[in-house]
């Protein structure tokens, strides 16, 4: 690639490595002999790593100034780029290789194009950053090791054979920073190959959608490879890189068995911890409502409810009702009071406008809530849809825009044929005067592509019907509706608002209600061709009826007093994420690309992280002992602001405005100082660090109150984390004097992953104590407490993972339950105690260190002192705590 001039004249252009390209000898025999030693090495015959310095890269590759002082060869034997607008390439003059991403798109842009055009799938990226440590190297000026795998090799060839005979070189992939990248490195590896001789003209074409006229207007409209764009795609490569394979192995260090952190991921993780630590730190207050019907003779027997608002000339807020006795109080109250009459009345109207167009973020987002799609599944069929069927008359087309975008705005003509469906479909009265336009405010607007609609609007759902699976069909019907409605009128609201009072008016309550009046947009949610996402609304008779009841009541008017109903509720936490809410929360603070939601949130379950129950987003213990350790050490990976702004960098990165190795040197210098710092760390700290934040949490399934290690007396038990990689368990501080360990017994050395705690549930009060009987869950399982928690001593808590049928224990078997441990009495050989225990997975018996499990047909209350003996000398008796090392034997010593 770079003459012997251009290697003397810049040092850091090549480096010396085995991996790094000769420049004495031509590219061809650099691969071959890069190859051969790769070979012996035993790596695989089709990879090749080359070191490659990306900015000098790039300035070789466009054929910038300072390359052709240096002689540098630009674009092998090609015309070199930058050189003015290039011709359009359709019609075309000759044979031409146009590259995209996937075999489906491949398929279909060749049916648009004819035999002059050959299309070839690249199958995404044809090189990527190799997968081990010094593949970004910060001292050499963040200089990269590429790595090649073994299929793209193949793609590469096929590449090679069909620009034999071509005049042009057309790169189509993705109009953004990946398909820029994508396109930067198909031309590099090509021109490592001398695939690109003289005289071959290569270009640059997007389009946003993949329709025959799309295709054929970004033909003749090529451009060159945008350098930003790549700057910015090799600055948020090394970044991410950088971060993950230095924290990576520190996480293996400190918390063994925790994979890897990444930038963005590790900001989503610490959005759904903290909100863990809110659920865990909130206590819930009790509060009473008072509802209150009415009724007027001459309006039937048809009755309507009121909500109290004021008593006593003081106004009630959600918390001011706050016992059971207050409320039975203000029912006394209104039950005494007479003449209830409409003090006033207010009507009121209101506009809601029509939702914006679908953007990647928020196409997740309606996904999620309407057809409860995950992320990851809405984008592959978004992507499908994007990239083309096959239609009932045998023309295959896409049957969406281009799915990755950030931008709202619709073109002209769409939004033109959007208003003529919607007017011959519902009427004038249903359009807009006018095209809506919306907009965004995009830092970048080169990344700023149209919203995501349906190529073309008068392709209805229904008549994809047979063409697209179920799940595709509802998906694209989502996308239709969202587009339809976007141009339509905003929907029209009569809201009602009554006030009702006593003769007093020491009492007042307040009655509402609203009726739409012109259904606007939401017509096209009631149209049959929205049906599979058509929201139910069931009650909306009953507040038609209400609101004509309201409607006809005026000042002065007497009111009939009926039912009183109190309500008892207790405040909430704040809601756990969902994926629609978590993908809400990131756009809000700038975390992230759309794009990278979906894979975003794979990798957080994929590692463990974060399970999904019933759509919620629960996060593991080892997920939050991940953020716990990543909050502590690395504030900037986990503080929000600092990974938005980081995103606004990029964007002035691909705008032009930051220069992108400045950027990563910057950052560099402080995150490289964290990892010194954390190196240092022992892991000691970080367990202590880990107790000091989950200590409630971690020791709540203790059988007693006490920390006080049951086995040695001495010792305190404390949080450990497994040198093995197996997880965390609470152990003796005396170690390796005492070796006992909480769960090593019946229960398994580390914990059962099932530590999403759920809401406690209110059994009863014991009626001894008059103290809550609650049913919980921790980090060993399902477990009965008795009473609240508490700074001074922990409250009795037990085991009830081993029954099957937790949802039917009743106050009565919680009572039971916690009377153990119970101690049957002593040893007769050496006086120690014998007791009947309850854990994780039934009714033992412990003497000592030795842990006897009690048969399943065996009821607890049978076991007597005798029983519990012979219990203790049958062969399945265990040993708590650590194995003793065997001792070495002699035939060993002596063989040394």
């Amino acid at each position: 690639m770079i003459t012997n001039a251009a290697v003397s004249q810049t040092n850091n252009t090549v480096k010396t490595s085995p991996e790094v390209l000769d420049s004495s000898v031509s590219t061809k025999v650099q691969f071959d002999r890069i190859t051969g030693e790769s070979r012996r090495k035993g790596k695989s015959t089709k990879e090749v790593n080359a070191v490659v310095n990306a900015h000098d890269t790039l300035q070789v590759s466009f054929g910038n100034e300072l390359a052709q002082k240096q002689k540098t060869i630009s674009r092998g034997k090609s015309k070199p780029q930058g050189r003015g607008k290039l011709q359009p390439l359709y019609p075309p003059t000759g044979k031409s290789v146009v590259v995209v991403e996937s075999v489906t798109k491949a398929k279909v842009i060749q049916g648009y194009l004819g035999d002059m055009f050959e299309v070839l799938p690249s199958y995404g990226h044809v090189r990527d950053l190799a997968a081990r440590s010094g593949s970004v190297r910060p001292d050499d000026d963040f200089s990269m090791v590429w790595e090649v795998p073994s299929a793209a090799w193949t793609h590469l060839k096929s590449m090679k054979v069909a620009l034999s005979g071509a005049e042009s070189l057309i790169l189509a992939s993705d109009p953004d920073r990946e398909g820029e990248a994508i396109a930067w490195h198909i031309i590099e590896m090509l021109r490592q190959q001398d695939a690109l001789r003289e005289g071959i003209t290569v270009a640059r074409v997007v389009f946003n959608e993949i329709t025959e006229s799309s295709i054929k207007s970004a033909l003749q409209n090529p451009r060159d490879i945008d350098v930003n764009l790549v700057h910015a795609y090799l600055a948020r490569r090394a970044l991410d890189y950088l971060i993950g394979f230095n924290i990576s192995p520190l996480l293996w260090r400190k918390l063994p068995g925790c994979p890897s952190a990444g930038r963005v991921q590790s900001a989503a993780l610490s959005l759904i911890c903290d909100r863990e630590m809110e659920i865990d730190e909130f206590k819930p207050q009790e509060y009473w409502t008072v509802e209150v019907e009415f009724n007027k003779r001459e309006l039937g027997k048809f009755s309507f409810s009121s909500s109290l608002t004021h008593l006593g000339s003081k106004k009630l807020n959600q918390l001011s009702i706050s016992s059971q006795t207050e409320a039975k109080n203000i029912e006394q109250k209104i039950n005494s009071s007479a003449d209830f009459e409409v003090v006033g009345s207010k009507r009121t109207k209101s506009r809601k406008n029509p939702p914006t167009p679908f953007i990647t973020s928020t196409l997740q987002q309606d996904a999620a809530n309407k057809l409860h799609f995950p992320a990851t599944y809405t984008m592959k069929l978004a992507q499908k849809l994007y990239e083309g069927v096959q239609l009932s008359d045998c023309k295959a087309t896409g049957l969406i825009t281009y799915t990755r975008t950030d931008g709202l705005h619709i073109s002209d003509e769409a939004a033109k044929d959007i208003q003529a469906l919607v007017i011959e479909r519902y009427g004038h009265n249903f359009a807009s005067e006018s095209a809506r336009k919306y907009f965004k405010k995009v830092k970048n607007a080169q990344e700023a592509h149209e919203a995501i609609r349906p190529t073309d609007i008068r392709r209805l759902p229904s008549t994809l019907v047979g063409i697209l699976d179920k799940d595709s069909l509802k998906l694209y019907a989502l996308i239709w509706a969202r587009s339809v409605a976007c141009q339509m009128e905003p929907t029209k609201i009569d809201q009602i608002q009554v006030d009702i009072g006593n003769g007093d008016h020491s009492i007042a309550l307040r009655s509402t209600c609203s009726e739409v009046e012109f259904l606007g947009y939401q017509a096209v949610y009631q149209d049959l061709e929205a049906k599979d996402i058509r929201f139910n609304d069931n009650d909306g008779n009953d507040r038609n009826e209400a609101f004509k009841v309201l409607s006809n009541l005026k000042q002065g008017d007497s009111l009939c007093l009926g039912k009183v109903e109190l309500g008892q509720h207790h405040t909430q936490p704040p809601p756990r994420y969902s994926e629609g809410s978590l993908v809400k929360k990131l756009e809000e603070l700038g975390i992230g690309r759309p794009s990278t939601y979906a894979s975003t949130l794979k990798v957080l379950q994929d590692r463990n992280y974060v399970t999904v129950k019933s759509r919620i987003l629960y996060p593991e213990f080892r997920g939050r002992m991940v953020s716990a350790f990543l909050s502590h050490h690395f504030t900037e990976v986990t503080d929000y602001s600092f990974t938005a702004d980081m995103e606004t960098e990029l964007d002035n990165v691909s705008a032009g405005s930051t220069e992108w190795k400045g950027l990563l040197r910057d950052y560099w210098t402080r995150f490289s100082s964290y990892c010194n710092h954390v190196a240092k760390v022992h892991i000691h700290q970080v367990e202590k660090m880990l107790e000091k934040t989950f200590g409630d949490f971690l020791f709540a399934s203790l059988p007693s109150k006490s920390r006080t290690c049951p086995s040695c007396s001495e010792g305190t038990l404390i949080f450990k984390v497994s040198r093995f990689g197996a997880g965390y368990f609470i152990g003796c501080d005396q170690h390796p004097n005492c070796k006992h360990i909480y769960g090593g017994d019946e229960e398994d050395d580390t914990p059962q992953n099932n530590n999403s705690v759920e809401e406690p549930k209110l059994l009863g009060l014991h009626p001894g104590s008059n103290e809550k009987i609650l049913l919980k869950n921790g980090p060993y399982g399902l477990y009965i407490q008795l009473g609240e928690d508490r700074n001074a001593c922990s409250p009795k808590r037990v085991s009830v993972s081993h029954l099957k049928d937790v949802d039917s224990i009743t106050v009565e078997d919680a009572i039971e339950l916690l009377r153990y441990p119970v101690t049957l009495g002593n040893h007769p050989e050496d006086g120690q105690p014998i007791v009947l225990r309850l854990g994780r997975y039934g009714f033992s018996i412990k003497h000592r260190s030795n842990i006897a499990p009690v048969p399943k047909n065996t009821k607890p209350n049978d076991v007597t002192l005798e029983k519990a003996l012979k219990f203790l000398l049958s062969k399945d008796v265990k040993r708590s705590g650590r194995p003793k090392r065997k001792p070495k034997l002699e035939e060993a010593v002596e063989a040394i």
